[in-house]
């Protein structure tokens, strides 16, 4: 199954630490944020990366060149950054089956071979890694509500009075069937193409998409402190990662 990584995004949100690099080469334990995305997917048997690079993007590219530890490595250039819909159409002339997604910008430390064993399973047209999350937390997230057999019935970015307190995280497998929704959506009031439209235009039309409860933990990088966050629970001196908001990749 090949691998799609979103690695476009500025990262200004991230300065000092991104001054001078792309947001997926800041270093989280001494080795980029894209590295620790590489080793993930790797041990999910990942056939191939496809990364889209945006923002300084020649400094991810001569970094890791063609492949990272025997796999290969194709990038997708995303000229403008217009939301995770419009990066992820980047990468649709590479893909040809099932794929994973990773946000760019995650640290995991979570169960997401449940995640792929689900998309395996032929039941689902997507699975997504969601965590639980405080009420007061949930409006600044992608929030999912589900039915009684953990299916996803809906997904609202970032919803004034969210209907639940389970949001995605930056872990989702898809069919192609993503793209064509992705053709379909509308700019969204901040002016991006949203990739909680595409999966509602899925959901709309009859697609089956699991929720599979995160266990362990993620930091989504997007400040300076989630770094420090991140790190700290690499080495062991944490138990809990606080969440953070979901990262635009126009950021």
């Amino acid at each position: 199954m090949k691998a799609v990584i979103l690695a476009a995004g500025e990262g200004s949100r991230l300065r000092p630490l991104t001054e001078d690099k792309p947001k997926g080469m800041v270093e989280v334990d001494g080795r980029p944020i894209l590295s620790h995305c590489f080793e993930e997917l790797s041990a999910l048997d990942a056939d191939e990366f496809v990364v889209v690079v945006g923002y300084r993007k020649q400094d991810i590219i001569d970094h890791y060149g063609d492949e990272y530890d025997g796999i290969p490595i194709t990038y997708a250039h995303q000229r403008e950054q217009q939301g995770l819909a419009h990066a992820l159409l980047t990468v649709e002339d590479y893909v040809e089956d099932d794929f994973m997604l990773m946000l760019g910008d995650n640290i995991f430390d979570a169960n997401l071979g449940d995640v792929v064993k689900r998309q395996r399973e032929d039941r689902a047209d997507a699975a997504f890694l969601t965590e639980e999350v405080p009420y007061e937390e949930a409006g600044r997230y992608g929030v999912c509500d589900t039915n009684d057999y953990g299916e996803i019935t809906d997904v609202i970015e970032k919803p004034e009075d969210p209907p639940s307190n389970l949001v995605m995280t930056g872990f989702y497998t898809f069919t192609p069937a993503i793209f064509h929704a992705c053709h379909l959506v509308q700019p969204s009031n901040r002016g991006e193409y949203e990739i909680s439209e595409a999966i509602d235009l899925l959901i709309r039309s009859g697609r089956t998409i699991d929720a599979i409860r995160m266990d362990g933990w993620r930091v989504d990088v997007g400040y300076p402190e989630d770094r420090d966050r991140a790190e700290r629970l690499l080495d062991g001196r944490g138990s809990d990662a606080e969440p953070t908001e979901t990262s635009a990749e126009s950021d």
